[in-house]
């Protein structure tokens, strides 16, 4: 792991401004009339009734889905958790103790419930978890934290925030929105093979890991059954054969690692195979933000 860290410009946050308040200061012949400003009465309209827990900002088309909001915003979350950067290969580590883990600790583990609970849809068991509780609200035992890894919905969260509404099939495994992007079911993302497309700026590139690690591949996509998966964003280009992603749950917070490319900034040579020594990168999805 290196120590380095991954300094981006930070984000400039738009005030709203307040409402003013008209006294009444006696009768007078020419006095002018007091402002008044009418409240509203209700939600506006355009509040999605099924999931009222995703701002409007989000829901209501006030800016268009681009790659420098979702960007900006894996961004701000890998600089909450510390800006990490894990470049060593998968599972090399020990598991740290379970006061060490960042999902953990206070102010964190209600962040990753924010995950939960912003990128899936009510209906969901899983939108009520917390980086420690079950959706009984029942604090879980930290080695087995595997079965309620949040990486998923780190992706869904960003997406969700970053205003993709419904043309993003937000879910708590990353084979189900692969699977559906495989199959061309998702507006906002297209499937393509590692050698075959060279991934952009808040583009999502997906590898196997676990059971199904090298035993799944492109052209198997999509697969009748879900796996084991995880996806990073694409947050910076580095170097011309380098880029930086971030995911969630890696390390038990949002991590960055660094990936390299191929001389046309592809994941695999022409013959498929990867170039990345540690990850079995599967696929590459294309986010069709606004252009």
């Amino acid at each position: 792991m290196t120590g380095s860290k991954l300094i981006f410009p930070k984000n400039l946050g738009r005030a709203a401004s307040g409402l003013g308040l008209a006294l009444a200061l006696g009768a007078c012949a020419h006095q002018a009339p007091a402002p008044t400003t009418t409240m509203p009465l209700s939600k506006p309209s355009f509040v999605t009734p099924s999931n009222p827990r995703i701002p409007l900002f989000a829901t209501a088309g006030w800016e268009p889905f681009t790659r420098a909001d979702a960007v900006g915003i894996a961004t701000r979350e890998w600089r909450l958790f510390g800006q990490l950067v894990d470049d060593d290969p998968p599972d090399s580590r020990p598991e740290p103790l379970p006061e060490q883990k960042p999902e953990r600790m206070p102010g964190l583990w209600q962040r990753v419930g924010e995950y939960w609970w912003v990128g899936l849809d009510p209906s969901d068991v899983e939108s009520s978890w917390t980086g420690i509780h079950d959706e009984t609200g029942t604090e879980y035992d930290p080695h087995r934290d595997g079965f309620f890894a949040w990486s998923a919905a780190f992706i869904s969260y960003v997406m969700r925030i970053s205003g993709a509404r419904d043309d993003f099939p937000y879910a708590a495994s990353h084979a189900i929105y692969i699977n559906i992007a495989a199959s061309g079911g998702a507006k906002a993302l297209t499937a393509f093979a590692p050698s075959a497309y060279a991934p952009q700026l808040g583009d999502l590139i997906c590898t196997t890991r676990g059971a199904a690690a090298n035993k799944i591949h492109f052209a198997d996509l999509p697969t009748a059954r879900v796996f084991t998966s995880h996806c990073d964003m694409v947050i910076a280009h580095g170097r011309p054969d380098q880029i930086t992603v971030v995911g969630g749950n890696v390390d038990d917070a949002v991590t960055a690692k660094h990936i390299p490319l191929t001389a046309d900034g592809k994941l695999a040579d022409p013959s498929g195979q990867v170039i990345d020594t540690r990850y079995p990168w599967l696929v590459v999805l294309r986010v069709n933000y606004v252009r």
